[in-house]
């Protein structure tokens, strides 16, 4: 009789056992969710990245290419030496900022309300594509060419007289019409190769805010100098 009730006992102190089984279940599928929740958070684009030099804040904002670093003050001694990595096909759409103190005049100039800089970019191809061209356009309206008379151009006005070059690219065109853009070809990038573009950026009457576009091209089996201009159809924001 005694060894009934005390089977009884015991059985029946194994009871709880199946609802600490389920909790532990429950708790397991919350964990898992947390993780797949926190994966899906880190998955999308990084995060946009906003830089200043030489009084101008440079944005990888538009996506599909990332700012490592950008230094410098844009004379031809201390060019601004733009660092970043193009991660998608397509076009990569700087943002250029001014964010100097228009206020202040320097000896013998002018107010500063004009634009004279020389750049240097460094561009990593992390595309998975063979670079084999690359173009720059510059744009004050981001889904508009430049026109020749809106004064923003790779130093038409002759400011500097740094030539446009790259350390990859062994050929180059400046194209003023239908759009302000040099172009690159006789060289290829491959992937998680690098290249360097050295180009000035002049303009008279700049604005508060305008772009630089930056086009990779691949697979080019022809002289560029033949091919007829493309102008990058940017939709309206």
């Amino acid at each position: 009789m005694f060894k009934r009730a005390q089977s009884q006992v015991i059985a029946g102190a194994r009871k709880p056992l199946l609802p600490v089984a389920v909790l532990s279940a429950f708790l397991t599928a919350l964990l898992i969710a947390a993780l797949i929740a926190a994966l899906i958070a880190t998955s999308g684009p990084a995060r946009a990245g906003s830089w200043t030099a030489g009084g101008w804040n440079f944005s990888d904002e538009m996506g599909g290419f990332r700012i490592l670093s950008v230094t410098g003050s844009g004379t031809v001694r201390d060019p601004i030496v733009i660092v970043e990595e193009i991660t998608k096909p397509g076009i990569a759409e700087l943002v250029i900022r001014d964010r100097r103190d228009r206020s202040k005049i320097r000896p013998g100039h002018t107010p500063i309300t004009h634009l004279a800089a020389n750049l240097i970019k460094i561009v990593f191809n992390r595309t998975g594509q063979l670079w084999t061209g690359f173009e720059l356009e510059l744009r004050e309206v981001i889904n508009e060419v430049s026109v020749y008379q809106d004064g923003l151009s790779f130093d038409q006005l002759r400011t500097f007289s740094q030539p446009v070059t790259s350390n990859v690219f062994t050929a180059s065109r400046r194209i003023k019409e239908p759009a302000d853009m040099v172009r690159f070809w006789g060289g290829s990038v491959k992937q998680d190769g690098s290249v360097r573009f050295n180009f000035p950026i002049t303009d008279p009457t700049v604005k508060d805010e305008f772009y630089l576009l930056q086009q990779p091209r691949t697979l080019i089996a022809h002289d560029e100098r033949e091919e007829p201009v493309q102008v990058a159809e940017i939709p309206a924001r």
